[in-house]
């Protein structure tokens, strides 16, 4: 999967009627699905039951059972409430006859109202100066560690760029926080805001928790440490466009118990707010 279409295609769920529907999934080099992928289509069948003039604005979701890559998963939408404003949706996703993931979301119609939103720093490096995860595999791929080289080499609809690239032969303690420019690859034009949060969504499960880890980098590794995402949240406050880099920016309050909490923002390049995102996350370390 190396472009925005068929990343498009891989969320664009196959109705199966009474609100039931269902989909394939893509490896991101995880022996199980990808939870970016499950909320997307998540936020894809509870769109397929709400009105055209109502948008997200909310979801709220766990991560209950790990996905499996080599079956369909099925997806079926409760109609909580169609208010004069809001409609809610209760998604559930299951596989093998368990309940792997419920989603609930809230859409609201389109309204004028107050306005403010926080900013991002401005003087961050821009993607120009930066190097993208394929760019660090092709200069660096033979040097580094065979876990990240691996996950490194899967092909991608979206290129990213860290702000920080840490060594992975020197690994240090570096601050709670993670920022990362991001863009789609292939030909994105003309994309309703439907299909941009779903895209937003699933890109938003990328890169989350490294904000939680970061305090602990010259202990913490993929090969000594058992991570999975446990829960998601994201707000959705403004339209934009795929037209250039966005900046997803996250930080981390607190790592306790095996556990880890990271929050933070998306930014278009000009510094438009177009959504916030939490996320809890098991760091078990390995005994």
């Amino acid at each position: 999967m190396q472009t925005s279409k068929e990343l498009i295609d891989l969320l664009d769920l196959k109705d199966l009627g009474e609100n039931n529907f269902s989909g394939d999934s893509y490896t991101i080099g995880s022996p199980h699905v990808f939870g970016g992928q499950v909320l997307a289509q998540a936020v894809n069948a509870a769109y397929r039951t709400i009105p055209e003039n109502r948008f997200l604005h909310s979801l709220h979701s766990y991560f209950l059972e790990a996905g499996d890559l080599t079956v369909p998963i099925n997806y079926h939408v409760a109609e909580m409430r169609n208010g004069g404003s809001f409609s809610t949706r209760r998604v559930t996703a299951s596989q093998h006859d368990k309940t792997i993931f419920i989603m609930a979301a809230s859409f609201h119609i389109k309204e004028d109202g107050f306005e403010h939103q926080t900013t991002y720093n401005s003087k961050i490096k821009q993607p120009e100066e930066l190097l993208s995860w394929d760019d660090m595999l092709a200069q660096f791929g033979d040097f580094l560690p065979k876990s990240t080289k691996a996950f490194l080499s899967v092909k991608r609809p979206i290129e990213f760029k860290p702000v920080r690239v840490p060594n992975p032969m020197d690994p240090k303690d570096l601050p709670a926080n993670e920022h990362v420019w991001f863009r789609l690859k292939g030909d994105h034009k003309d994309l309703n805001i439907r299909t941009k949060q779903e895209i937003l969504t699933y890109i938003s499960d990328y890169n989350v928790l490294n904000a939680a880890f970061n305090p602990n980098a010259s202990k913490h590794n993929f090969g000594n440490t058992q991570t999975a995402s446990l829960d998601h949240s994201m707000w959705f406050f403004r339209d934009f466009a795929f037209k250039d880099w966005m900046l997803f920016s996250a930080e981390s309050p607190n790592a306790f118990g095996a556990r880890g909490l990271a929050k933070g923002n998306i930014f278009t390049r000009d510094g438009k707010l177009v959504a916030s995102f939490a996320q809890e996350g098991l760091m078990r370390p390995k005994k």
